[in-house]
């Protein structure tokens, strides 16, 4: 069974003006999602900025996530490192704060071959008891998880069960799909191919969008499970414009300003991501609006 199926929302971390993580914020953006139909939360990814947070607030975050889910819908924790002992870490300590599941990055920086990325995710699965989902963004980390490396890790390791694919590249994705002979549990991790991905077999996504449209993301997939194909094609093509807002600078910077926009509280970012260039807010605002979010 796929630890989830539908729209989860990859969940921005918010900081307080002095820099320190806003767990009164967390909680609200917890109940807002939550109420509005996403269908797993994925604390500490990209989004939530978990490459600035230090382990003990890593951790701290993972831990009152799942308290403030109270197993209402999946947490999946991002323990992801360039490290294998400091994923091996992560996971294990996510594991007794009692997560559903770990998304799990490709290392970035090293550039692993095939051979090493394959060791590391095995190191890592093996470490723990839960499922495991890999995360391949070559944009982000210089390297690529191949189709063969993804169906051979599901396929050898227990508990590793799928892949966020958000290399973009669709042939890529449907190779993977053709090898995976059912082993692997697909999630789009670009809001702009939901569709496509679930056409190919897709179990849903891991959405930076749901930050701040849960029910629209929540319904582009369940519109299409449902058979609704018209339905769901005219959401995800409805979010194009706000998809490239969100986008038109380095993720989390303008979902973070889109948040608060919205009155939401999202803070800061840390360093080294800076604020959101003035030039490109109104584009955001101009695609809000159009989206019915302003």
């Amino acid at each position: 069974m796929a630890v989830f199926k539908g729209a989860g929302v990859a969940i921005v971390t918010p900081f307080q003006e002095n820099g320190d993580v806003d767990y009164g914020k967390f909680a609200e953006l917890v109940e807002f999602q939550v109420k509005n139909g996403t269908d797993a939360i994925i604390v500490c990814g990209t989004t939530g900025e978990a490459s600035t947070l230090t382990h003990e607030e890593h951790l701290d975050v993972i831990r009152y996530c799942v308290e403030k889910v109270a197993g209402r819908v999946p947490v999946v924790a991002g323990t992801g490192s360039n490290c294998t002992q400091t994923a091996v870490y992560l996971s294990q300590e996510a594991e007794k704060s009692g997560v559903d599941a770990l998304l799990l990055v490709t290392p970035y920086y090293n550039k692993a071959t095939q051979k090493g990325l394959y060791q590391h995710f095995k190191a890592v699965a093996d470490a723990v008891k839960i499922p495991a989902i890999l995360y391949n963004v070559p944009s982000r980390t210089g390297c690529n998880i191949l189709p063969e490396t993804v169906v051979k890790l599901c396929s050898e390791v227990e508990n590793i069960v799928g892949v966020k694919e958000a290399s973009g590249n669709i042939s890529q994705v449907m190779k993977l799909m053709a090898l995976a002979d059912g082993k692997v549990d697909l999630y789009s991790g670009n809001d702009d191919q939901i569709v496509p991905l679930l056409a190919l077999g897709g179990k849903g996504v891991i959405s930076v969008l749901s930050n701040v449209a849960p029910k629209e993301t929540h319904e582009i997939c369940s519109k299409f499970f449902e058979g609704d194909l018209e339905g769901s094609r005219t959401l995800q093509l409805k979010a194009l414009e706000l998809c490239e807002a969100l986008f038109c600078e380095v993720n989390p910077i303008p979902v973070k300003k889109a948040l608060n926009l919205m009155g939401m509280g999202a803070g800061a970012l840390r360093m080294p991501l800076s604020e959101m260039d003035e030039g490109n807010v109104p584009k955001l605002e101009k695609a809000m609006k159009n989206f019915g979010l302003l």
